[in-house]
């Protein structure tokens, strides 16, 4: 399947069913050399098929880029540059940003701390391959130090030496993300809030806040404090992979508060704020990837929302639905040139 993109905003209809969405996670595939929603490559591959290949041909800086990615039989990946191989898929990580908005987006808000973890790491690690690397090597060592507080249970002796060690080199790459993590969300924050009065269209009292267990002390502390602990429970209880971002409504938890139409105004607030961040920081706008975006918005929160980022002169907005006629409308009035695409039926 072969598709031109013409215009920077893309409008894609269709029934549900007609791969709508997959046209989507194939953007964003060649951006982060993995699916969007599966958590596993072989979950991607067609029924009947024993692999997948996914190219695209980029222009950015006047710079022609043909990516391309391919999921062999053996289930081996390959990920290239104009036909160079990556050694490590890190490299690539936000040379070719991208931001998706998706239906299950909203776990975003009302799902457990390891959702917001994630958006924050994906932002970070876009902006700072340091960070990337760091955080990389911080899953490693939490991994390890996991794998030998297991063993150290079951044979009922702890190597003291090899622990000590483990948690030295744990603290270090905690401390540094903690620090990144705090010096963003520093700057993070108000920006989603103001996206969040816009989109909403009312001046509802957000706030934002984030929890960590390294904002009381070092984490090199923390593991010492917590060794018996963790000896017991056989896994590491405390560091950054416990941080978490809270949301509140009027000094209340926010999901518990909040209406539907409030969530879904914090949600494409923190995506918007996630696609200016990754656009200061980058010089260029992301590609933004609105998947059934109509379904969870109300007319005037929606044409808040695209008029905003249509009418930006670098931005590439490719948005899907499965009404032609809304889609084309909304584009209509917003004045912007585009492009519709419509998939049907195999």
């Amino acid at each position: 399947m072969h598709f031109a993109f013409t215009e920077k905003i893309i409008g894609i209809y269709g029934s549900n069913g007609t791969g709508k969405t997959n046209l989507l996670d194939a953007i964003y595939y060649l951006s982060f050399t993995k699916s969007y929603f599966a958590r596993t490559d072989a979950q991607n591959v067609h029924h009947g098929l024993s692999g997948l290949r996914i190219e695209g041909h980029y222009q950015m800086m006047n710079e022609a880029t043909e990516l391309t990615c391919i999921l062999r039989e053996n289930n081996k990946k390959e990920f290239s540059i104009n036909g160079e191989a990556y050694k490590r898929f890190s490299e690539h990580i936000g040379n070719y940003p991208c931001v998706m908005i998706a239906p299950d987006d909203v776990a975003l808000i009302s799902g457990n701390s390891e959702e917001r973890r994630k958006f924050i790491d994906t932002i970070l690690s876009q902006i700072d391959t340091k960070y990337l690397k760091t955080l990389i090597d911080y899953t490693k060592l939490l991994q390890q130090r996991n794998s030998f507080l297991k063993q150290a249970a079951e044979k009922g002796f702890c190597d003291d030496t090899l622990l000590n060690i483990l948690s030295e080199q744990l603290s270090e790459k905690g401390d540094f993300i903690f620090q990144e993590r705090k010096t963003f969300i520093e700057h993070f924050i108000p920006l989603t809030i103001q996206y969040y009065q816009t989109i909403s269209g009312n001046q509802d009292h957000i706030t934002m806040h984030y929890e960590s267990q390294l904002q009381h002390a070092e984490m090199k502390q923390l593991l010492t404090e917590s060794k018996n602990k963790d000896l017991q429970i056989q896994r590491t209880s405390v560091g950054i992979h416990k941080d978490d971002l809270l949301f509140q409504l009027n000094d209340a938890v926010f999901k518990n508060e909040a209406s539907q139409g409030q969530r879904k105004s914090l949600l494409f607030a923190l995506k918007m704020a996630e696609w200016q961040t990754l656009k200061n920081n980058k010089g260029f706008a992301p590609i933004l990837l609105l998947d059934d975006v109509f379904e969870k918005l109300d007319e005037k929160r929606m044409f808040n929302l695209l008029h905003w980022v249509c009418k930006e002169d670098d931005a590439q907005v490719f948005i899907t639905d499965t009404h032609q006629k809304r889609l084309a409308d909304t584009l209509q009035t917003i004045g912007v040139k585009h492009q519709l695409i419509h998939l049907e039926d195999e």
